[in-house]
């Protein structure tokens, strides 16, 4: 299930970032920051509106202070007014945010309050703030998805198990918990994609560190087994899907070629266990966490076992001649 038009409420942003309030008299507990880029408003304080979308954050730095300071202050005030009125095609900005822990004129803090536009201010330096600033942005808001399945940390490695319902996920996390892993979630996986190659798992609200178990009921992996035992959000390195085990159908041996699975438009390398009786899954998953691990690392077993073979052929081909 996908979620689109994600927004993030901006009190998250002010207690994420320690800033400080310049207009305490604007409510800011309905507003919503819906863009994860940010602007800083130099063309606009010198008059260019054209294509400038009043709907991301702006930030005001020492370079932007100091020329509405050398413009005067009917000029500042004109700009900014103009940058904070919006329009029926332009929303007003979800707030401006001062760095380097800028003094805000009096004349700049009424036009705020005037226009209910929150003003901030941060003590660090711009740059640094607006990097910082962009990468929660893309956290917050990054497109997302929920899939039906348990999330572990195996060893480093985030390990998503997915099958039908009752084929055992569960049991397999309480199993991987007891051999020392860390649940991130069971049943319900919100999936955020924050960047080309980085996906990032987490548990609903609701439900995290719960786990279902049939004939016994929910059960709370936290309470039951410390705080070591769980952990609030993993990257997805491997998906391992658990299907009930077919006599026809045919099962990679050798894992020369890798399979994978989209997530927001991301491939994930995945693995495909039949279920049987007498196979210990846990161990199962817990091997495939390392043997991922061990091939971002540089080693392939399955290529150096092949290399092996293929070079004892051409070995006992060649004693033949």
């Amino acid at each position: 299930m996908l979620n689109e038009g994600y927004s993030v409420p901006l009190k998250n942003l002010v207690e994420s970032l320690d800033l400080e309030s310049c207009t305490p008299e604007v409510d800011i507990d309905n507003v919503l920051i819906t863009q994860n880029e940010v602007n800083r408003p130099a063309l606009q304080l010198a008059g260019y509106f054209d294509y400038f979308d009043s709907s991301r954050i702006q930030i005001i730095g020492h370079v932007e202070h100091t020329y509405m300071q050398q413009k005067g202050m009917e000029h500042s005030v004109a700009m900014m007014e103009q940058i904070m009125a919006g329009s029926e095609d332009s929303p007003k900005p979800p707030c401006i945010i001062y760095c380097r822990d800028i003094w805000i004129e009096d004349e700049i803090i009424e036009l705020a309050n005037r226009y209910q536009v929150p003003l901030f201010r941060s003590k660090k330096a711009t740059s640094p703030f607006m990097a910082e600033l962009i990468r929660w942005l893309n956290v917050e808001l990054a497109p997302r998805c929920s899939v039906h399945g348990v999330l572990v940390d195996i060893y480093g490695e985030g390990v998503l198990i997915m099958g039908e319902s009752g084929i055992g996920k569960s049991e397999v996390a309480l199993e991987l918990i007891h051999r020392g892993h860390r649940l991130v979630s069971d049943d319900v996986v919100e999936i955020k994609r924050v960047s080309d190659n980085s996906l990032i798992g987490s548990s609903p609200d609701i439900t995290r560190h719960f786990i279902e178990l049939r004939g016994i009921g929910i059960i709370d992996a936290k309470s039951l087994f410390g705080v070591e035992s769980v952990k609030n959000e993993q990257e997805i390195d491997l998906v391992i899907k658990l299907e009930e085990f077919n006599k026809e159908q045919k099962y990679d041996r050798l894992g020369l070629e890798e399979q994978y699975i989209e997530f927001l438009g991301n491939q994930v390398v995945c693995h495909s266990i039949p279920i049987r009786p007498g196979r210990n899954i846990a161990i199962i998953c817990e091997s495939a966490a390392v043997n991922r691990r061990q091939k971002k690392m540089g080693y392939n077993a399955a290529l150096e076992l092949y290399n092996r073979v293929t070079n004892n052929i051409a070995e006992k081909n060649k004693n033949q001649d």
